[in-house]
């Protein structure tokens, strides 16, 4: 039995078998740490903005702004993006001067070539969260 040129043959095929999964997870990774970068980008930010706002009409309209300028530049999709806003110590109105805000982003990073069909896209999904904490003056709202 001649043998010849058999092992380079055996090194492309395997070679080829294992590449392909180290492949898609280094793009599955990639998908998680952006849509990771970005839930934290968009509660960071909106926690500031909001702190720094001079009314809660103008912090909630800001928020709402800084949040969907993240949303796009990371690519997370607004309408599946979960935000929770909570102020310490609790009042009627969040935010309030001299309160510490408590911004929570949440949402789902879709694995890539995972197809929409019988829901697969939603099974194979990573919930990604990020949160960030504000202290807002003592002085806020009285400018």
């Amino acid at each position: 039995m001649d043998d010849e040129g058999s092992a380079a043959l055996e090194f492309i095929t395997v070679g080829v078998v294992l590449l392909v999964p180290l492949v898609y997870l280094i793009i599955a990774l990639g998908a998680m740490q952006e849509q990771t970068l970005g839930a934290e980008a968009a509660a960071r930010q909106t926690a500031r903005v909001i702190a720094l706002a001079p009314d809660a009409d103008t912090a909630e309209l800001r928020g709402e702004r800084v949040l969907a300028d993240v949303s796009e530049q990371y690519g997370l999709d607004p309408d599946a993006v979960e935000v929770s806003v909570t102020c310490l110590p609790a009042t009627a109105a969040c935010p309030a001067a001299g309160a510490t805000i408590t911004v929570t982003v949440a949402a789902k990073v879709a694995l890539p070539l995972i197809p929409a069909i019988y829901g697969a896209d939603d099974a194979a999904s990573i919930p990604v969260e990020g949160t960030a904490v504000q202290k807002v003056s003592r002085l806020w709202g009285s400018g």
